[in-house]
């Protein structure tokens, strides 16, 4: 093994808890108990009839090939064709439910997840690669789903086979059943000696998985980050330690259980060298028939076979709680805190807010807003500037109860958020950030999640109001002209103008503006600044902005620094300060010269 998988393999690799991960999956899977009660069934049928066959071939050599009776041989042909029929036909039973049982588990599993997902909080999804979350409700979910399709069964019949070869072995000869069973220790510490090393590394085959996923999805989602910058080659390299990674532990797991067959092939041949040298002395001195030999070379070989399929299974199964584990990891993240017991619903809002002494760390001992206090009356328009990390952006998330604040409190009309259902309040709220995101569908599906019951007219009408309508009508299909993903195929300012059509069919009372126009050129800036001023009348307006131009009219600028309100005002009141706001006013009217 390379010292770099050794040294990845540690404590924290290990199965957490294993059992409790399949009595898990099996509360999913009991709720189709019927069908895997049939599926038993015939998996006790199967491994009936797979034992019997052997046992009639035998007993047909003692008792009419060798006495040449053929009357009776041709009636025990015509039960084996029966018993071999019937051991297919339960067998594709088996296989045929047990797809059924699989399937609908798994599906009951990943709409358990994705329900998840929507009631996790936002900070959940700030400190998780997007590609390492979509590795869980993918890969993962599918090792599940291909685990019960065939380890379930393989299980169960390997067992039976298992009991079922032993015992009729004894019945037939005790003696050489215990002969032949010498090489079970040699079975037992085989594949002890290698699943103790392909758990681990299964473990880690998952994880490395996940974290490929999540580089590749983000590299995908930054590929132009990664050209602007000229950094392909340390993309590449970056990818190439990581696929390396999963390739190394990839080849030991497989590597290590691969050993199984070989060894059990190994051991077959060996059960079969000691059947037909100690049976043939055994047949020699009368002590057995040749049809006993028969039976116990066939028996041999089934006996190894489910020892070869459990330990085989058993991997596939370590692999699967791995991935297992994963998906319940997701299910028990905490929810985003429910609603207090006295949270009520509000249709409608003035708009008037309030914070209060508000204090917020994202971490501990890192605060980041510090005493913050301030009132926006409603319809007025406040903005927030100052420096990357002043606490711009924490103070809209706290607004719309993204994140819940340390200390203090924020009211709207006197009543403080933390009484109002979270749902009910971001219903009155409408977002336009700087990084607008549109779904896969279409141009009047995406400005129509702002109102889903909205009718076409209300569409157009929205996006009249937000100067988008002109350019919808350019588009080969108009208003049904598909979007893909994340509405690449259109420009940033067009998707910026659909997300204010969003925004304006929402109607709310509060508007939340950040970075609104931030990389935008400027004719189509114009544009979107006449669809803010149509969406901002008569609304209470935050606007997080690092343009100072476009917020001039604002009735009220709070100036942040380090997580304080330093300096507040109109936008002529603070010029006349000449304090922080002066000078970054002035500068940057220095660098757009």
């Amino acid at each position: 093994m390379s010292r770099h998988v050794r040294k990845k393999l540690g404590k924290s690799d290990k199965a957490k808890d294993a059992k409790g991960t399949l009595s898990r999956l099996w509360s999913y899977l009991s709720e189709m108990k019927v069908i895997l009660y049939l599926v038993i069934l015939m998996v006790f049928i199967s491994s009936a009839a797979a034992l019997l066959g052997p046992f009639l071939v035998g007993k047909a050599i003692d008792e009419y090939i060798v006495t040449k009776e053929a009357s009776g041989l041709g009636v025990l042909v015509m039960v084996l064709i029966g018993i071999y029929i019937l051991h297919s036909m339960s067998v594709w039973f088996q296989n045929y439910w047990m797809i059924g049982v699989a399937q609908d588990t798994v599906y009951r599993l990943r709409k358990d997840l994705f329900h998840q997902l929507h009631q996790l909080s936002i900070p959940f999804f700030d400190k998780r690669k997007h590609g390492e979350l979509m590795s869980r409700v993918t890969n993962d979910i599918d090792n599940v789903s291909s685990t019960l399709n065939s380890s379930f069964i393989q299980i169960i019949s390997s067992v039976l086979t298992l009991v079922g070869t032993v015992s009729i072995m004894l019945w037939l000869s005790p003696l050489l059943t215990l002969i032949t069973l010498i090489i079970v220790p040699l079975m037992v510490f085989g594949m002890k000696w290698i699943t103790k090393r392909t758990g681990r590394l299964f473990k880690e085959y998952q994880q490395n998985i996940g974290e490929l996923n999540g580089y590749i999805e983000e590299t995908i989602s930054g590929h132009s980050i990664i050209k602007t910058f000229s950094r392909e080659e340390t993309a590449i390299n970056d990818f190439g330690e990581k696929n390396q990674r999963l390739r190394t532990s990839a080849y030991w797991a497989d590597t290590y259980s691969g050993f199984i067959p070989k060894l059990m092939n190994v051991l077959n041949n060996l059960s079969f060298a000691v059947i037909a040298g100690v049976g043939g002395i055994f047949a020699l001195n009368g002590m057995i028939t040749i049809g006993v030999i028969v039976i116990f070379a066939e028996y041999a070989r089934q006996f190894t076979r489910p020892l070869n399929e459990l330990a085989n299974q058993y991997n596939t199964l370590l692999s699967a709680i791995a991935g297992a584990e994963r998906v319940f990891q997701i299910l028990d993240e905490e929810k985003e805190e429910k609603d207090e017991g006295d949270a009520v619903e509000i249709d409608s809002v003035e708009g008037k807010v309030e914070f209060q002494q508000v204090s917020f760390s994202y971490e501990k001992g890192e605060r980041t807003l510090e005493n913050v206090s301030f009132s926006i009356q409603p319809g007025e328009t406040v903005a927030l500037v100052g420096p990357t990390g002043a606490g711009k952006t924490t103070i809209t998330n706290l607004l719309s109860r993204f994140y819940e604040l340390n200390e203090g409190s924020i009211e709207i009309d006197g009543r403080d958020i933390r009484t109002i259902k979270r749902q009910s309040l971001r219903q009155q709220m409408g977002f336009v950030l700087q990084d607008s995101f549109l779904f896969q569908g279409t141009i009047a599906d995406n400005i129509r999640y702002g109102r889903l019951d909205a009718g076409d007219e209300e569409v157009k009408e929205a996006a009249k109001l937000a100067n988008a309508h002109t350019f919808i009508e350019k588009m080969p299909g108009g208003y049904d002209t598909m979007l893909r993903a994340d509405g690449s195929g259109i420009s940033q300012g067009q998707k910026q103008l659909l997300s204010i059509a969003r925004a304006i069919l929402s109607n709310p009372s509060i508007l939340i503006l950040d970075e609104a126009t931030s990389s935008i050129d400027t004719i189509t800036e114009l544009r979107i600044q006449e669809a803010l001023k149509r969406l901002m009348e008569g609304r209470t307006s935050v606007v997080v902005a690092h343009r100072l131009n476009t917020i001039r009219q604002a009735n009220q600028i709070l100036v942040l620094d380090q997580g304080r309100i330093i300096e507040r005002g109109s936008h002529d009141e603070l010029l006349k300060e000449k304090g922080f706001y002066h000078g970054l006013y002035h500068s940057q009217l220095r660098e757009s010269i």
